[in-house]
């Protein structure tokens, strides 16, 4: 681990940082985007950052082709590229420039370069790229709630009490986009004809940490959304938004989501058996949310550790290792680069090692 002094003294290097980025407009509004320029403003305050879009020129952004127009290679510059199915194409008008790829979701089938570093998001993440390109340099930076969560939340705290039942004007929350259609199809009309106040959220909300507030339990079930698309769900904000407003969290396992919760702790499974175990469960949750909810530690532990200040901490320590691997020829194209033999090759050999195996226990019984 580096000391805080090492940090401090090479977070003048590696300046300044470029975070690329599609374009910003409502057409790019995702996850993907809000995590980026967080990123972005987050690093801002560490070393000199820009927001560089490459699809759509934008008034008050510098665009890709310009910026590299104007500077040869290698640059001074640390680039940072995070967009899925964007990442070989931009890696590659990178060549010769110092790239870090951070990864939200795995599954995109494409495979880095020898010393491009990863900065996963989650776990499930990292232990995808710790997989498929064991010899680059890998680092974990979860992302972090946006201060107004931690703040405007109404969560139980240990120095008060919630009485969630009574001020709670919705039920059961749904966010349309990612749902699944049991969720959306099954679940919600089954719940509503027992009579539970369930919204179906599915435009944009400019106040989302307000309508969590509002609600009592948060339902999230993203996993055959993802498997249909055929790539993970990158780290998955949405139920750790709601156990920061102190929602009861039922939500699917699947991906980054183990990363933050836990069944039957921090969260109840969704999709779980039957469709009457979930709808009882959840009638449960609603009418004693208190016991079906995130014990009080945990979750405090879970809010202090998602903080911007705890990701602004390992951003600083991650652009310094950084440093010291660029210094090394890390992250330079070289032949001393470290690299891992492809997976076929791996199979053949050991194919080979048994057979030569076979035959010499063969020639020593003879």
């Amino acid at each position: 681990m580096f000391g805080e002094e090492d940090i401090q003294d090479s977070s003048r290097l590696l300046t300044p940082i470029r975070v690329l980025v599609p374009g910003t407009g409502p057409r790019f509004r995702c996850g993907g985007l809000s995590v980026a320029l967080q990123t972005a403003r987050l690093l801002s305050e560490l070393r000199s950052t820009q927001v560089v879009t490459y699809r759509e020129r934008e008034l008050g952004y510098p665009f890709l082709e310009d910026v590299l127009r104007r500077e040869t290679a290698p640059g001074e510059a640390l680039w940072l590229v995070s967009w899925g199915f964007d990442v070989p194409q931009l890696i590659h008008k990178l060549k010769g420039r110092p790239v870090a790829y951070q990864a939200h979701s795995s599954g995109y089938g494409f495979d880095l370069p020898p010393g491009v570093p990863v900065i996963a998001v989650s776990r499930n993440t990292l232990g995808y790229w710790g997989d498929r390109v064991p010899r680059n340099p890998l680092f974990l930076i979860p992302n972090g709630l946006e201060q107004k969560w931690l703040e405007n939340g109404a969560r139980p705290r240990s120095n008060q009490t919630a009485d969630l039942a009574s001020k709670r004007s919705i039920d059961v929350l749904v966010q349309q986009r990612k749902s699944s259609p049991y969720v959306l199809h099954q679940l919600v009309p089954a719940l509503r004809k027992n009579g539970l106040r369930v919204e179906v959220q599915s435009g944009w909300v400019d106040d989302l940490v307000s309508l969590f507030n509002s609600a009592t339990v948060y339902v999230y079930d993203s996993a055959e959304y993802w498997r249909g698309s055929g790539v993970s769900e990158g780290f998955g904000l949405p139920p750790l938004e709601a156990l920061a407003c102190g929602c009861v969290v039922f939500s699917s396992l699947n991906h980054a989501l183990v990363d933050t919760l836990t069944p039957g702790v921090t969260a109840h499974q969704i999709g779980c058996g039957s469709l009457r175990y979930d709808v009882q469960r959840i009638e449960k949750a609603v009418a004693n949310p208190q016991r079906w909810q995130a014990p009080i530690r945990e979750l405090e532990v879970l809010m202090d550790l998602s903080s911007e200040a705890v990701m602004q901490k390992r951003w600083k320590n991650v652009l310094n290792q950084l440093q010291s691997c660029a210094d090394a020829g890390g992250m330079s194209p070289s032949d001393q680069l470290l690299m891992s033999k492809s997976t076929w090759r791996l199979k053949w050999e050991k194919r080979i090692r048994l057979v030569l195996a076979r035959a010499s226990r063969l020639l020593a019984s003879h």
